[in-house]
């Protein structure tokens, strides 16, 4: 819904999407970026190497997210790459680390060429409603049943928490995300189960690598990258946005991360985008009940990602040290009600429904062929669904529309 005149900012605003925000954070470090270890130890990094990648990708990441959310005040979260880091933990083995880190400019300069084309609006447009709505739904799913799936590894953790959160939503329901994360890390705390003492805060400092290019490095780093990039994190992170109600272009989005992975890729970035799993956590009702608001989430993200990348691995250490159970059960209730709002506007079109029941579960089967993810498949069987039963290609939609500002 159109808002042409949002509120303004008020001190009791900001608690809300500042949570949202971190909680984000905490997801993101806490959940995958173990990944990146795994495929810095895979290439033979050093401890400069791999904490030059940390700064850079946390660097970038948090200056992209602060300012695209600032240019169009929607809660545009960006992260780096978490299929294009899985995929590097088998390619690094192969490729020489200068070549790698060509293949990462490379991939990058396509996305800012694909920001500055404005195809991918177009692209996003032809989708419809309900085949995004059960897009987003089956992406998210398996995140809701790790949320009490968590109760048979730490029933006294993941059960405190489920049971805080409904107590909460039943008494003060905004405050239900907020109330389990301090609860958790309390809980956590009084255990005994996150060691801080030894927490030392070191500066990150940015090592330069020379990039090298060859044909090998472009075929099975740079193209790879590119499309898992593409497919796995911009496309749903930007049906995300849409179904969320926000309009805002992809074109900035791509070409200003496009831009930031080239400008970090000599440091070791290898890829930062829009966001898709932790977006969710901050674009809908749970970051603010007023949609003109949630853009403070972006700006909170951001920051957290800046203060994490001054000091390199140290405080990225500390969130993969949070247990499993916590990251996976607190990240699966703050996405419980944008679960239940995709389901619904997937479901309410009766003439749509079967296309878009079709899309949620071929999303939620997480296929992987050729090296893609289930983001993308999942979308191809929805529209190829979509086109059949109803005789036709998707039309697309009109720019703008059900838009929040």
């Amino acid at each position: 819904m159109q808002q042409a005149h949002p509120s303004p900012l008020r001190p009791r605003d900001l608690v809300h999407p500042i949570v949202a925000g971190l909680v984000s954070v905490i997801v993101n470090y806490g959940g995958t970026f173990i990944l990146v270890f795994q495929a810095a130890q895979v290439a033979g990094l050093g401890p400069a190497l791999t904490a030059s990648w940390v700064w850079s990708i946390s660097i970038g990441v948090g200056v992209t997210g602060v300012l695209l959310s600032w240019m169009t005040r929607a809660p545009v979260i960006t992260a780096w790459s978490t299929p294009a880091a899985a995929f590097l933990v088998t390619a690094l083995g192969t490729t020489p680390y200068a070549e790698a880190v060509g293949a990462y400019l490379i991939s990058a300069a396509a996305f800012v060429a694909l920001g500055l084309s404005g195809w991918f609006d177009r692209v996003i447009r032809w989708i419809p409603p309900g085949v995004a709505a059960g897009l987003l739904a089956g992406i998210l799913l398996q995140f809701g049943i790790r949320a009490f799936g968590g109760m048979g590894i730490d029933p006294l953790l993941a059960g405190l928490l489920v049971l805080a959160y409904v107590l909460l939503r039943r008494v003060a329901a905004r405050w239900a995300v907020v109330g389990i994360l301090l609860l958790g890390l309390g809980f956590l705390l009084a255990q005994g189960r996150v060691d801080l003492s030894s927490l030392r805060l070191q500066f990150a400092a940015p090592v330069f690598t020379m990039p090298a290019f060859s044909l090998n490095a472009l075929l099975s780093v740079a193209l790879p990258l590119f499309l898992i990039t593409l497919s796995g994190q911009y496309m749903p992170g930007m049906l995300v946005l849409r179904g969320d109600g926000y309009a805002t272009s992809a074109s900035p989005i791509v070409a200003v991360t496009g831009l930031g992975s080239l400008l970090m890729a000599p440091f070791g970035a290898h890829a930062f985008n829009l966001a898709a799993i932790t977006a969710a956590i901050c674009t809908g009702r749970e970051a603010h009940e007023d949609p003109s608001k949630r853009w403070i989430a972006g700006i909170a993200a951001g920051l957290c990602y800046i203060l994490v990348g001054v000091f390199g691995v140290t405080l990225a250490a500390v969130f993969m040290a949070l247990p499993a159970t916590f990251i996976t059960t607190l990240a699966g209730l703050a996405l419980l009600g944008t679960i239940g709002t995709s389901l619904a506007t997937a479901l309410a079109d009766a003439k749509a429904r079967e296309s878009a029941l079709i899309t949620f579960l071929a999303a939620a089967a997480n296929i992987t062929l050729l090296g893609i993810g289930g983001a993308f498949w999942g979308l191809v069987v929805g529209l190829m669904a979509h086109a059949v039963l109803h005789g036709r290609l998707p039309r697309p939609a009109l720019a703008g529309k059900g838009a929040v500002s």
